[in-house]
């Protein structure tokens, strides 16, 4: 589903390089599930957005449902992220003047997928949320918040779901139940599912975990 190959990036700063990715090679197989742990600056980040598309490597290749991101054009890969990747991030990036349904609705308008309203609808009911499907982000909690960008993740039917620290703002109950929605939202649609996490007990729920020091897997 996802194969990255010898994924190298290099940062130049005024002490030296900064090797944040050096060398990663990594498979994530359809309806997986992986954790991505390690300290502050160890690269998961880095390493998250490059099997994302949204920075390029210094070298290396990735691989999303056998088409190479990096070797296509700025055009296509943006179509690929669309419809290939589903990102989830910490800060939530809900539009604020938009209502759930329309920041779910969203990608799949990009898109140009069709039923996007009935499809919005049917994602905000399987996380919870179809009596929300009306209020605007500032009417929701943290929790519900996270909770409409997992559905707009989802629209798309991405082959991919790559989670950057999601519950880096909420407190532990509501940690815990977006991660069992998370890993439920694998078994029910076989999406494979990389987290990026500090949370060492995230480990314990996922299929494999990777361990990151210094932009390398240890």
């Amino acid at each position: 589903m996802l194969i990255a190959k010898d994924i190298k990036k290099i940062y130049t700063t005024g002490s030296g390089e900064v090797r944040a990715v050096d060398g990663i090679s990594l498979h994530i197989r359809k309806g997986e599930s992986v954790a991505i742990v390690g300290p502050s600056g160890a690269g998961k980040s880095t390493l998250l957005h490059i099997l994302g598309g949204l920075d390029r490597p210094d070298s290396g290749s990735v691989a999303i449902g056998g088409e190479e991101i990096y070797s296509i054009s700025d055009s296509r890969r943006a179509r690929a992220r669309n419809r290939k990747i589903g990102f989830i991030f910490q800060f939530y990036h809900l539009l604020p003047e938009f209502t759930a349904l329309e920041n779910v609705m969203m990608p799949a308008l990009i898109g140009n997928i069709p039923n996007a309203k009935k499809r919005a609808k049917e994602l905000l009911e399987t996380v919870g949320l179809g009596d929300r499907v009306d209020h605007k982000p500032g009417e929701l909690s943290g929790g519900e918040s996270q909770r409409v960008a997992i559905a707009r993740a989802l629209i798309n039917a991405p082959d991919v779901l790559l989670c950057d620290e999601p519950t880096g703002n909420l407190d532990s109950k509501n940690s815990g139940s977006i991660y069992e929605l998370l890993l439920g939202i694998k078994v029910k649609y076989g999406t494979a599912i990389a987290i990026v996490t500090h949370d060492e007990t995230v480990c314990t729920r996922t299929d494999r975990s990777i361990r990151l020091k210094d932009g390398r897997v240890v």
